[in-house]
């Protein structure tokens, strides 16, 4: 019998491995051979560890929400002024290209979100962590004078995550009109707007 050390890693594999099958075939399609032929074992030993091909994707879902949020906190953590934070926050909330696997399998588990409650309270979680790093920089900076807010840090934050999701859909969905410039442009353009300043210079 596997050590749980061993077993916590090899589920971590799996999840990983699995996400790249989302990845690629969607969640709907996805069956236990793709996730075996992602990791490199047989589907015999995926089931060893997933008996259940639903649990398996649920930790995908919750990996990649806690990935997501974690990569955002941490990288606004390591900067001090708010304008540089808001636009790390920008740069990281659109995908890196129309291949992006984290943002390619986020957006799959998300629509699945519909059809499971599990899910949906997944896709929520990431909501609210989202905006509430937004809302907390954006008031952060209101407070200091830094920024000069045209409503309230709440709405803002909603109005930029919610814009975010869209133009990243667009992105890597192919959308030619729809560039990872462009994507972060707009959410730019709009965060500008909100706060009265340029973010160009934080960069």
């Amino acid at each position: 019998m596997a050590r749980p050390k061993d077993q916590r890693e090899r589920r971590g594999d799996l999840v990983r491995a699995a996400g790249r099958a989302i990845a690629e075939t969607g969640v709907a399609g996805l069956r236990i051979r793709d996730v075996a032929a992602q990791a490199g074992l047989s589907a015999g030993l995926v089931t060893y560890y997933y008996r259940d091909l639903d649990e398996l994707v649920l930790d995908v879902h919750a990996d990649a929400v806690r990935r997501f949020y974690s990569a955002r906190r941490e990288a606004i953590d390591r900067l001090e002024d708010p304008l540089r934070q808001l636009a790390e926050l920008v740069r990281r909330g659109t995908p890196d290209d129309v291949d992006d696997l984290h943002f390619r399998v986020l957006y799959q588990l998300h629509v699945h979100a519909a059809r499971s409650s599990a899910h949906a309270a997944l896709m929520s979680s990431l909501w609210e962590q989202e905006v509430s790093l937004y809302e907390l920089v954006l008031a952060r900076g209101a407070e200091r004078g830094v920024l000069a807010l045209r409503s309230s840090p709440r709405e803002i934050a909603e109005t930029v995550v919610a814009l975010e999701d869209a133009v990243g859909l667009h992105v890597v969905g192919h959308n030619a009109a729809v560039s990872v410039e462009r994507a972060r442009g707009l959410v730019a353009a709009l965060v500008e707007r909100e706060v009265g300043c340029s973010l160009v210079t934080a960069v």
